[in-house]
C-alpha cells in the first residue's frame, strides 16, 4: 500500500471493475493524485472518458476509498496497485488489468517463478478430482505455484493438492476475500494464506455475483504461464479461462479423456482444434517449460482415496463430509493459530515515550504492519515516521520483518 492507493480505489469506485482505462490513466499521468486534483477540466482533456464516466468521477469521493482501506487494515489485508513493486508485471501486461488488488496472505513472486493455473468442472467425476489433485501436488513438489479459483470440484482439488504438498498456491476470488462464499472451502482459503495468497479485485464485503466470476478468470490466466483445463463440458465456464489464456499468449493444456465423454466435450474440442496440448500428468506440463524454468525433481505422488473423498463438489450435501477426516494441513493450521494466540505479545506500559512515539507503538501489533498503513492511520508522512520507528527498534519494543513491515518484539 502507498499514499496513492486511496486515489486508485476512488477511481475504481467511480468507474467499476475490469476497465481498460485504468491502465491508460496510469500511462498518461505521472501521479494518480495529480489526475484526481486536476478535476473535471483535466478529466475531459485527457479524452478517454464518456459523459457518464465523467459524472461518476464527479460523484465519487475519497471518504469511501478511505473506508475500504480502513476495512482492509482491520482485516489484515494488503492492497496493491499499479504503483506497487509487488504488483505482478504479468498481470499488468493484459488488456484490462485490475487497478487495485486485495490480498490476504503473501503474494508469491509470480513473475519469476513457474505458475500453472488448474481449472475445470465444479461437479467432476472422481477421474477429474484425482488428476487435478495429483497434478497440483506434483507440480508443487517441483516448485511450481498453483493458481485456481477456489470453487468446488477441480479448483478445490487443485488447491488442496498444492497445500498437502506444502506448496504455494494462489486463489483468485470473484467476491470480497471475506465474503460468505462456499463455506465448504472456508478452511481451505484460510490455509492458503499460510502458504500463498487469496486475492480479489473486489473490496472486502463484496458479495459473490455471477458476472464477477467470468471477469476474474482473466486474472487466473494472467497470473499463470500455462492453464490446465480438466473436465470442461461443452458450455463449461472453464472455456472462458481457456479463451483468456489464448488471448494472453499463455500455454494451454487439457487433460485427455475418452473421445465420447460428455464431461470432456469442451476439453476435447480444445485438443482437436490444436488450441490445447493434451496431457496425462504433471510431467507433460513441466516438459513444456524445461528450457524456461528450473524445477525440482519429484518422487511422483498419487492421492489416497481418503484425500479424494474429502474434496467437496457441487451438488454434494455438506453432511456427506461431516464424519470424514479432514486433511492434515487444516489441523496443522488450527494448531498454528492456537500457537499464535498463546504467543501474543502485549504492549508495554512502563516505558517513557513521547505522544507520537506512543501512537506509532500502539499501531504495531503481533502481525506485521506496513509503514504505509501506519502513515495512513496516523495521517503522518513516512519520512517523519522513520526516526520514530528506529527509536522503537533501538528500545527493543518492535522489530522489522520483510518489506518495511514491523511487529511487536
Amino acid at each position: 500500500m502507498n499514499n496513492n492507493t486511496v486515489y486508485w480505489i476512488w477511481l475504481v469506485n467511480a468507474l467499476g471493475y475490469n476497465n481498460p482505462k485504468y491502465k491508460k490513466v496510469y500511462e498518461m499521468y505521472n501521479s494518480i493524485e495529480a489526475f484526481y486534483n486536476g478535476g473535471e477540466k483535466e478529466w475531459r482533456l485527457c479524452g478517454i472518458f464518456s459523459n457518464k464516466e465523467l459524472n461518476s468521477l464527479k460523484k465519487s469521493n475519497l471518504s469511501d476509498a478511505r473506508a475500504i482501506i480502513s476495512r482492509c487494515i482491520s482485516l489484515g489485508y494488503s492492497i496493491f496497485t499499479f504503483e506497487d513493486e509487488e504488483y505482478p508485471e504479468c498481470l499488468y501486461n493484459i488488456y484490462s488489468p485490475p487497478a487495485v488488488l486485495y490480498v490476504s496472505g503473501d503474494l508469491p513472486d509470480i513473475d519469476n517463478r513457474l505458475s500453472i493455473a488448474i481449472v475445470g468442472a465444479r461437479r467432476p467425476r472422481e477421474y477429474g478430482i484425482r488428476h487435478s489433485y495429483n497434478i497440483a501436488y506434483n507440480l508443487s513438489k517441483a516448485g511450481v505455484t498453483v493458481v485456481s479459483g477456489g470453487a468446488l470440484g477441480v479448483d478445490c482439488a487443485s488447491h488442496r493438492g498444492a497445500l498437502n504438498a506444502q506448496g504455494v498456491t494462489v486463489c483468485v476470488l470473484g467476491c470480497g476475500i471475506n465474503a460468505d462464499y462456499l463455506r465448504e472451502n472456508a478452511n481451505m482459503r484460510r490455509d492458503i494464506t499460510f502458504k500463498g495468497a487469496v486475492i480479489s479485485e473486489y473490496p472486502p464485503d463484496t458479495p459473490p455475483r455471477s458476472f464477477h466470476f467470468p471477469a476474474r478468470n482473466r486474472i487466473i490466466s494472467a497470473l499463470s504461464d500455462g492453464v490446465v483445463i480438466i473436465e470442461a463440458g461443452e458450455k463449461s465456464g472453464s472455456l472462458i479461462t481457456a479463451n483468456f489464456a489464448l488471448e494472453q499468449g499463455k500455454e494451454l493444456f487439457a487433460l485427455m479423456a475418452a473421445a465420447d465423454s460428455k464431461y470432456d466435450l469442451g476439453s476435447n474440442m480444445l485438443i482437436k482444434e490444436g488450441c490445447a496440448i493434451p496431457i496425462t500428468d504433471y510431467k507433460d506440463i513441466i516438459k513444456s517449460f524445461e528450457n524456461v524454468y528450473v524445477t525440482n525433481s519429484v518422487d511422483e505422488y498419487s492421492a489416497t482415496q481418503e484425500e479424494i473423498d474429502v474434496i467437496p463438489i457441487k451438488g454434494k450435501a455438506p453432511d456427506e463430509f461431516k464424519n470424514r477426516k479432514t486433511v492434515d494441513l487444516i489441523n496443522k493450521s488450527e494448531k498454528e493459530i492456537k500457537e499464535k494466540e498463546n504467543n501474543k505479545k502485549e504492549h508495554k506500559t512502563d516505558i517513557n515515550l513521547s505522544g507520537l512515539e506512543k501512537d506509532v507503538y500502539n499501531c504495531i501489533g503481533n502481525e506485521p504492519v506496513h509503514i504505509d498503513e501506519i502513515s495512513l492511520k496516523l495521517n503522518i508522512k513516512v519520512f517523519k515516521l522513520l526516526p520514530v520507528i528506529t527509536k522503537l527498534e533501538m528500545l527493543n519494543l518492535i522489530e522489522s520483518t520483510q518489506g518495511r513491515c514491523y511487529k511487536l518484539k
